[in-house]
């Protein structure tokens, strides 16, 4: 997790100088963190209502959150929340959606690719479109605030609830086989 979040923050930083990209404003303000808050809440709630009634989702999801939190202790969950949320959202929103012009092509492109790096194995398709449809969720915050602490903060509330939920349903650490 970390050397992943090292490495996106590393092609973040790359793309911006040689692309002369400029990333997304992040400003801190009240309001922002409670929409970040929010759309957290919505994601995890909608994401909990699929891994219901999905099948092939909870099992994507299932596999995919066993091979990541299987081997954390409760306190990395704290560090699941930070790295991917800071370092995929740098990426993804802050700098991706500006050098694709920050229109809605750009989101569509920059969710592809964030579905496809959710994805671990071909078996994983349902948790990639879930992962895109989240972008598209989060890339629209940024271009719809213009700021792109609201995603940031949505993002690292998702990781750690989904990430503290998964835990403490799966206290084994193995999800459900199917």
């Amino acid at each position: 997790m970390g050397v992943t979040a090292l490495i996106l923050l590393v092609v973040s930083r790359i793309w911006q100088y040689l692309g002369n990209v400029s990333l997304m404003p992040l400003r801190f303000n009240g309001s922002s963190l409670v929409l970040g808050l929010g759309i957290a809440l919505g994601i995890s709630f909608t994401s909990s209502l699929i891994y219901r009634f999905w099948e092939p989702y909870r099992r994507s999801a299932n596999f995919y959150l066993q091979l990541v939190l299987k081997p954390l202790v409760w306190p990395d969950l704290i560090w699941l929340g930070l790295l991917p949320g800071l370092s995929e959202e740098l990426l993804f929103r802050g700098v991706m959606l500006p050098a694709f012009g920050g229109t809605w092509l750009a989101v569509v492109i920059s969710s592809l690719l964030f579905g496809v790096l959710h994805m671990s194995t071909l078996q994983q398709w349902p948790y990639m479109i879930w992962a895109t449809v989240i972008g598209c969720v989060l890339g629209y915050s940024a271009i719809a605030t213009q700021n792109l602490l609201v995603p940031i903060v949505a993002h690292i509330i998702t990781n750690f609830l989904s990430g503290f939920l998964w835990k403490f349903t799966h206290p084994s650490g193995v999800g459900e086989s199917n």
